[in-house]
């Protein structure tokens, strides 16, 4: 999409959110082994939050990411490095 579609000024990114502590992933917050291991895993330490989603968001529709095109941006407290 970003091959066809940058020279119409159109931009195409994405956000790849890693585990994201919402009503749908509360199984797995109370899930002790795996919270323990997502803790001992992730660099951030934590699970992530869905405003931690926002910035990333408002960056991405602002003119400050206007020369981005093509990237997924991981947000996901670091865990792709580590996997």
């Amino acid at each position: 999409m970003t091959a066809e579609w940058a020279r119409s000024g159109l931009q195409i990114n994405g956000l790849a959110p890693g585990y994201i502590h919402t009503e749908m992933t509360q199984a797995l917050v109370d899930d002790t082994e795996f919270d323990t291991w997502l803790r001992g895993r992730a660099p951030a330490g934590r699970w992530g939050t869905p405003d931690d989603l926002v910035g990333p968001a408002v960056w991405l529709a602002s003119d400050a990411s206007r020369y981005v095109n093509g990237q997924v941006i991981f947000v996901d407290g670091g865990m792709t490095s580590v996997v």
